[in-house]
C-alpha cells in the first residue's frame, strides 16, 4: 500500500510539474518566434533602407555619367567634329590623323563611365564610335590624292559619305543612352 501511495503523488508530483512547464514551454515558443519575426523585419527594413541611401548617392552620379556619355557622343558626331576642328590650312593626312585623335581621346576620356551603364548600352557606345572610325577612314581613302589633299576637302568627303550612308552613327547609342538613364526613374 505504501508503494501505491509513493506511485500515487510522485504521478500527482509528475502531472502538476508537466502543468507549469507545458503552459511556460508554450509561452516561451511563442515569444521566440515573435521576437525573430520582430529581428527578420527589423533587418529588412535596415537593408531597404541602405539600399535607399545608396540609391541617393549613385542615382546623381549615375545621371552625370549619362550626361557625359551623351557628350561624348554628340562631341563625335561628324557633324559637330568637323565643325569643332576646323580643317583649313591643314593637309588631309593631317586632318585625318587629327580627326582620328580626336576621337579616340574624348573615348579614352569617358572610359570610366561604362562602370554606371549597362554592357549593352556601353557596347552601342563602342559600336558608334567605330562607325565614326570607319566613315572617316573611307572618307579619307575616297579621296583622289590623300596626301596632296587639303583637309577641306577630306572633311567635305566624310560629309558625303555620311549623306550616302543615310543614317547618323550616333543616333541609335545616343537613343539607348537615353532609354536607359530614363529607366532609372
Amino acid at each position: 500500500m505504501l508503494v501505491l501511495l509513493t506511485r500515487m503523488n510522485t504521478t500527482l508530483y509528475i502531472f502538476d510539474l508537466l502543468k507549469i512547464i507545458l503552459p511556460a514551454l508554450i509561452v516561451a515558443g511563442a515569444v521566440f518566434l515573435l521576437i525573430r519575426q520582430y529581428l527578420e523585419k527589423e533587418q529588412q527594413r535596415r537593408l531597404i533602407e541602405l539600399r535607399l541611401q545608396g540609391t541617393k548617392e549613385i542615382l546623381p552620379v549615375r545621371l552625370q555619367a549619362y550626361e557625359r556619355v551623351i557628350l561624348l557622343l554628340e562631341r563625335i558626331t561628324p557633324n559637330n567634329l568637323l565643325v569643332r576642328l576646323n580643317s583649313s590650312g591643314q593637309s588631309a593626312s593631317e586632318f585625318h590623323r587629327v580627326l582620328l585623335q580626336e576621337i579616340r581621346a574624348e573615348f579614352e576620356h569617358n572610359l570610366s563611365q561604362q562602370l554606371y551603364m549597362s554592357p549593352d548600352a556601353w557596347e552601342e557606345v563602342k559600336q558608334a564610335k567605330e562607325h565614326i572610325l570607319t566613315l572617316i577612314n573611307k572618307a579619307y581613302q575616297g579621296l583622289n590624292t590623300p596626301q596632296q589633299a587639303r583637309g577641306t576637302e577630306l572633311a567635305k568627303r566624310v560629309l558625303e559619305t555620311l549623306i550616302a550612308d543615310e543614317t547618323d552613327p550616333t543616333a541609335r547609342a545616343i537613343n539607348i543612352v537615353k532609354r536607359e538613364a530614363a529607366g532609372l526613374f
